[in-house]
């Protein structure tokens, strides 16, 4: 039972994440029909390869931590006065919130980082 249920947690996560899959960044230039994203090919440096990796990782971890806010939510409201389930759902709501902040810094400690290494102004 607890495998079934682990199953349905990650395939109902990889629908709800579909959609992210589809806004992809893709510049006007067109090759054969077929879009070209930015900074891909041998166009694409070392750096931005390096800053989309990083932004992607950092959106993983917050989409993450907002679906285990939810979970957290859901293992609330059906504790129905277990003390273990309880403070399973506060430690639980502690971490995704705790997930949130790491995303949200790591966000903003690469925006800073590419402003400072990049000699030009970069507003938040």
């Amino acid at each position: 039972m607890k495998n079934t249920k682990n199953i349905y947690y990650l395939v109902s996560a990889l629908f709800l994440s579909a959609p992210l899959l589809t806004l992809a960044q893709v510049e006007d230039v067109t090759t054969g029909g077929v879009p070209i994203p930015k900074n891909a090919g041998p166009d694409g440096t070392i750096t931005n390869i390096v800053q989309n990796f990083m932004y992607w990782l950092l959106m993983i971890v917050g989409m993450l931590s907002v679906i285990s806010f939810v979970i957290s939510g859901i293992l609330y409201l059906t504790a129905a006065g277990n003390e273990d389930q309880i403070q399973k759902a506060k430690r639980t709501l502690v971490y995704s919130i705790v997930g949130v902040i790491v995303s949200m810094l790591g966000i903003i400690v690469l925006k800073a980082a590419s402003g400072l290494l990049g000699g030009k102004s970069i507003t938040f």
